[in-house]
């Protein structure tokens, strides 16, 4: 096992250098892994819409939406909850992972069997073949690499995530998926077999690396109680996660009760096209967590706010940039799905604003959990119920208005931005309460780097598809680019593309704070 040391006292501002190289560097590892999963899911929607078809995707997608969010409830919340229990110390490191992996293989194993059974929901509108009805076994496979990513981000090992998530995964589903093709046999069942495939390889890659630097526990039993306690203190946790996945899938089981498998299918694939910039979100929370927690045992309130500003920013300008050149391009990037699938270009659109809108939320949310995760869990909830409200009205609305498809699935994506939209302002308020300091991750600038990257992909748009996607997103990105690092990012925003150095992350042995809500009378918002 690698061995972190212990870092000596640091001034504030060595410390919040430090922990500014920390976001920055763990950033960078993930956007990295961001570029090669939109180069690896690219192949797999042309495959998937050009040879299997809108109606197929769209069962699969219906299938995968209770296949995903079971597998966010089997972690249990050990996606976040495992690095308190691995820094309150007291025990072998590898006991506590392996206590970790028992509680979810036994949990996402029940969930699994319970959906091998009763499959019904899984297929509102039917199945594609045979082959889907394995598809539960994915779920045990999702929920143990989301724990052993956990214990790897731990130690601050960003690289797994990024083989596992970004490389292995994506690329083993869209070569299986062409593959299966060419094999009668297996042909009509392509699109589950190839995502089995997937999650199993994405487990594989992570274990090695895990095993690796935590070796195999030492005389470890299984403890009992301590996984009951484990589970019950780690539910809002679980709660909390299953619903900020489920906010990104609830429009689309909306959807199958209202629209044909072909429209979902289309919305799917906006879906997956939207969900590249969302990844960005990902790049700074496994790192973001460990600062929080060592700063809340500092009581400092004041840097908290601004690891939660400054990581919100990056975020914000990053989806941004990312956001304008999927969506002003966004009929020539559907149509290279297929001719079928522009007419989900206006639901990319929303999709895309919506999560820009969920930058905010995301970052506070990372506080939140370590001080007050009950209430926010109650947001979280409150969320997703405003979700589902504002989807059944607008696509109702659609329908009486006599909206054709694509417009009622638009509109769906429009009640996801609003339900975002609403979480943001109250989990940012929420926190900057409690922190006494204020929450805001908007900056001006980020309007004067819009407006002329606007001007630039509407030009782009009158040209031919393959020079608006060859060349038009690119000189969107690099004028957008351009003017937000001269007017927007200044000498702290900047450390993000600069190598980080010698400095040394957080002690990944800081102990978290028991409880979150232990914190909370000593925190000015609370006085």
């Amino acid at each position: 096992m690698t061995d972190q040391g212990k870092a000596g006292p640091a001034t504030p501002d060595e410390g919040g250098s430090s922990d500014l190289a920390t976001l920055a560097k763990g950033g960078r590892t993930n956007f990295f892994g961001f570029l090669l999963r939109l180069l690896a899911r690219l192949p797999f929607l042309f495959i998937a819409g050009r040879f299997y078809g809108a109606d197929q995707l769209g069962r699969f997608a219906s299938a995968l939406i209770i296949i995903e969010i079971g597998g966010q409830l089997a972690t249990l919340g050990l996606k976040r909850g495992l690095a308190r229990e691995l820094g309150q110390g007291g025990r072998e490191e590898a006991a506590v992972v392996a206590d970790g992996l028992l509680l979810s293989l036994l949990f996402s194993s029940l969930l699994a069997g319970i959906l091998f059974v009763f499959p019904d929901p899984m297929f509102p509108n039917g199945m594609n073949s045979r082959w889907d009805l394995l598809l539960p076994f994915a779920l045990v496979f999702l929920s143990l690499t989301e724990v052993m990513l956990a214990a790897l981000a731990f130690r601050y090992n960003i690289a797994a995530t990024v083989r596992s998530r970004a490389v292995v995964e994506p690329w083993v589903l869209s070569i299986a998926a062409g593959t299966l093709l060419f094999v009668p046999a297996l042909a009509e069942g392509g699109l589950a077999i190839s995502y089995l495939l997937s999650v199993f390889a994405a487990a594989v890659t992570a274990f090695i690396p895990m095993l690796r630097m935590y070796g195999l526990p030492r005389d470890w039993a299984p403890q009992t109680i301590r996984l009951l306690r484990l589970a019950r203190e780690n539910l809002p946790l679980a709660l909390a996660d299953a619903i900020e996945w489920g906010t990104r899938r609830l429009d689309i089981a909306i959807l199958g009760f209202f629209v044909s498998p072909a429209t979902v299918g289309i919305y799917y694939v906006a879906v997956q096209v939207a969900s590249l910039p969302q990844k960005l979100k990902t790049s700074f929370e496994p790192i973001l967590g460990p600062v929080i927690v060592r700063k809340l045992n500092e009581k400092d309130y004041a840097a908290i706010a601004r690891q939660v500003c400054q990581a919100g920013f990056w975020i914000i300008a990053a989806q941004t940039g990312v956001a304008l050149g999927l969506g002003i391009t966004g009929e020539a990037v559907m149509g290279l799905v297929g001719p079928g699938f522009v007419g989900g270009t206006g639901a990319l659109a929303f999709l895309l604003l919506a999560e820009v809108v969920a930058a905010t939320a995301v970052v506070s949310e990372a506080a939140l959990i370590y001080l007050a995760r009950m209430r926010n869990l109650a947001v979280s909830i409150a969320t997703i119920c405003l979700q589902a409200v504002l989807t059944l009205a607008l696509v109702t609305a659609a329908q009486r208005l006599g909206l054709a498809e694509p417009y009622q699935a638009a509109s769906a994506a429009l009640a996801l931005g609003l339900a975002l939209g609403f979480a943001s302002i109250t989990k940012s308020r929420m926190l900057g309460r409690m922190l006494g300091e204020s929450i805001n991750n908007f900056r001006w600038p980020l309007i004067w780097a819009i407006a002329p990257a606007v001007v630039v992909g509407h030009l782009f748009t009158l040209a031919p598809e393959w020079i608006e996607l060859a060349v038009g997103v690119p000189a969107i990105l690099a004028t957008y680019g351009f003017v937000i690092w001269r007017k927007g990012f200044g000498p702290e925003d900047r450390v993000l593309f600069k190598s980080a150095g010698k400095a040394v992350p957080a002690p990944a042995d800081t102990p978290l704070p028991p409880s979150a809500e232990e914190a909370l009378p000593s925190a000015p918002g609370e006085r």
